[in-house]
């Protein structure tokens, strides 16, 4: 049974622009940044609100990993789950 993501007390949702900088802002450092680090690094401004709603998302989805010290790991590799997929290794 799969989750569904539903966050709380959130005054406004991203827009997908906002949600599409954050993840490209994540996987270019892929990992040893903090969750701060990176909301600074953003080439434009996002509420702290939301970009956490944004970080919550994305580690609810399995594209990120955000460690105890707050660093973010990015996990996702679409084209590992293609060639998986192409050997038929992979298994729903």
């Amino acid at each position: 049974m799969q989750v569904l993501f539903s966050p709380k007390n959130v005054l406004r949702y991203p827009r997908l622009d906002t949600v599409l900088m954050v993840e490209k802002a994540l996987y270019m450092r892929r990992s040893g940044k903090t969750i701060g680090q990176i909301w600074r690094l953003l080439p434009k401004k996002v509420m702290w609100q939301t970009f956490m709603t944004i970080v919550a998302y994305l580690e609810h989805s399995g594209k990120i990993h955000v460690e105890e010290d707050r660093t973010v790991t990015w996990l996702w590799g679409p084209e590992e789950i293609e060639r998986l997929k192409r050997k038929g290794l992979l298994v729903r």
